[in-house]
């Protein structure tokens, strides 16, 4: 679980490096999630280590909204004046992320399938 804790620290830091110098205005932490998933794309599998230690937070995602709940709250006057603008955000945003959530698992998919057809060439050559 440390190996995997490790990992994504180090990917964390390459990505704030990386927001830091050359991409300012995107946040360090996305930026290493996104060289992460690069990565394991690349690589064609995750390690058991990391594989524990994403569950682990997956299992304790929920705690990661307590804050969002506060600060909900604790500006609910200026949301409540603002609700138009929020309301047409938070719409917008939920669609994108659908529509990309669909991209992405389409490539994914695309991507599997072509890879599972070449390893049944190469055995079929064998």
């Amino acid at each position: 679980m440390i190996s995997g804790l490790v990992q994504l620290f180090l990917w964390q830091g390459l990505g704030e490096l990386l927001s830091k110098f050359f991409l300012p205005g995107i946040p360090g932490p996305v930026l290493g999630l996104l060289l992460l998933l690069a990565f394991l794309c690349l690589k064609g599998q995750v390690d058991t280590d990391l594989a524990t230690v994403a569950d682990a937070f997956r299992q304790h995602l929920g705690l990661l909204f307590v804050p969002a709940s506060v600060g909900v709250l604790m500006f609910l006057p200026e949301l409540q004046t603002h609700a138009l603008a929020v309301g047409t955000a938070l719409l917008v945003s939920v669609i994108l992320t659908i529509a990309v959530t669909a991209i992405v698992l389409k490539m994914f998919w695309y991507f599997s399938l072509k890879r599972n057809k070449g390893i049944g060439r190469e055995q079929r050559h064998e």
